[in-house]
């Protein structure tokens, strides 16, 4: 039900494992400002600047310098914490799958899992962009098929009797995606069709109400 960037990740693990070998056999040097600052606030410091950075320049786009600024602290404390950009972008790809595997794990009814995607796209609208962008920009060369785990659920949730028996899973997995990231991909859109600001509490409560009886529609 959401953008998954499983495989993008496999795919920058193989890619920079040589690179990160050779780190690892190297000790690393502390930068000089790391004793004065507590390390797990300078790493959730770089974490928030970079889903910004990234959420609006894209991995490509996004600088290294311009991380560092954004959080106030000196750009060697990313090679020093995450061994990068990549290794940065890796650990919010890899913290929101943790995050989704949590609350896919309980098996929810369709109707809540949607609206619990809605919940992100409203509260963490950033993170969303970043997965956004990623897919606009296309994944790297040579990366694998995305999962169908997601399609999987949803084809077994059918069979289940949540979904209508004549209706395509992939066609309302992408019904389903288009509309809660909504106000990330199309803000002026919403904004001119619902009259109401993107990723508010108006917004939220609006987009649960249709949706839920979308859904039943989509049930019965």
């Amino acid at each position: 039900m959401f953008i998954h960037l499983v495989e993008f990740v496999n795919q920058m693990d193989e890619s920079d494992a040589s690179r990160e070998a050779g780190r690892a056999r190297r000790p690393r040097r502390r930068p000089p400002e790391e004793p004065r600052r507590d390390p797990d606030e300078t790493r959730a410091r770089l974490l928030r600047a970079a889903k910004a950075e990234f959420a609006e320049k894209g991995l490509a786009g996004a600088r290294v310098a311009a991380i560092a600024e954004r959080a106030g602290v000196n750009k060697q404390l990313i090679s020093y914490h995450f061994g990068g950009k990549d290794g940065l972008y890796r650990t919010l790809v890899e913290r929101w799958l943790e995050r989704e595997e949590a609350f896919t794990a309980e098996r929810a009814p369709l109707e809540d899992l949607v609206l619990h995607y809605l919940d992100v796209n409203v509260e963490d609208p950033e993170l969303v962009r970043l997965f956004v962008r990623q897919m606009l920009d296309g994944r790297p060369a040579g990366a694998a098929p995305e999962s169908t785990d997601d399609l999987d659920d949803l084809r077994r949730r059918q069979e289940g009797g949540e979904l209508a028996p004549e209706l395509d899973p992939g066609f309302v997995l992408l019904l389903l995606q288009g509309i809660v990231t909504a106000g990330v991909s199309a803000p002026d859109d919403v904004r001119r069709l619902l009259g109401v600001e993107p990723h508010g509490h108006e917004y939220r409560e609006r987009m649960a109400q249709q949706l839920r009886i979308l859904l039943r529609r989509l049930r019965d």
